[in-house]
């Protein structure tokens, strides 16, 4: 089922559901320049679904979702991406919140602004903690090298076939030309202002990190290009207790390269936090 709710300043917030709304939710974001649909192997995986309330969010500026201006839309703000989860949260209950990439840096703006309030557990998938030049949490891949200019342009000729290349670095093997070019469809969705605004941030979280006080589960792919391993271990030795699972010949996409094992991982993690 596809929804809305109103996140922060009144912006509205496309949400997919599915599952048992009585069963123990959570809330998946999506990366920069991507939308829930990234979440379907999850969203129609039975025993997920049969066991857990999946709520996948739209990000503000992406997919289904509003796209205010960025003169106006709080891009830079933790507290407004702190906002926006905070009305998902609203929505389900204490949730588990997975965070994909610049997902993960959403999920530490909510943890700088709201501390863990409403939070049963984290999940940090290929994710950023942090941004901007100096801070090891937000270590970018080389899938970037000579592309984060031009995918922020808003000539087509020249983001085009940046967005193209980068799609085509997500994972550790290539995937089908038809997913790639979702993959393209889905960042090209996103206005280039917007995409240019969400990095538009220098922030540090080395002193939210340590205060995060719920169970945490690190998700990273071995051979991720698009953000470095070193983000992941740089969350993992930060968050008190976190696990950090590395996935073998995998990219940036744990989650779709080897879909099933992922589920399991998330399905195990996010029934051991109902007892927390």
């Amino acid at each position: 089922m596809i929804a809305g709710i109103t996140g922060a300043g009144g912006v509205r917030l496309a949400v997919r559901e599915v599952g048992d709304a009585d069963k123990p939710p959570i809330v998946l974001l999506h990366g920069w320049s991507a939308n829930s649909a990234a979440w379907a192997g999850q969203l129609a995986d039975p025993t997920l679904t049969a066991h857990h309330r999946l709520v996948a969010v739209d990000l503000r500026g992406h997919g289904g979702s509003d796209a205010p201006d960025p003169a106006e839309g709080g891009y830079a703000d933790p507290a407004v991406w702190a906002g926006d989860v905070a009305a998902v949260l609203e929505r389900t209950g204490p949730a588990v919140l997975v965070g994909w990439s610049y997902g993960g840096l959403v999920i530490t703006d909510y943890l700088r602004e709201r501390g863990t309030d409403g939070v049963a557990g984290i999940v940090l998938v290929g994710a950023i903690t942090e941004i901007g030049p100096g801070n090891p949490g937000g270590a970018v891949g080389p899938a970037w090298d000579g592309l984060m200019r031009p995918a922020l342009s808003d000539d087509p000729a020249v983001a085009v076939p940046a967005l193209t290349a980068l799609a085509g670095r997500m994972t550790a093997s290539p995937l089908p030309g038809a997913a790639v070019q979702r993959l393209l469809s889905d960042m090209l969705r996103v206005p280039p202002a917007v995409r240019a605004a969400l990095f538009r941030r220098t922030l540090g979280s080395a002193d939210v990190l340590v205060r995060a006080s719920v169970p945490a589960l690190i998700v990273h792919g071995e051979r991720d290009e698009v953000i470095s391993p070193r983000a992941a271990e740089y969350a993992g030795g930060k968050i008190p207790g976190a696990r950090l699972r590395w996935f073998p010949d995998v990219g940036h996409m744990p989650f779709v390269e080897r879909a099933a094992e992922f589920n399991a991982v998330l399905g195990e993690f996010a029934g051991s936090t109902t007892s927390h």
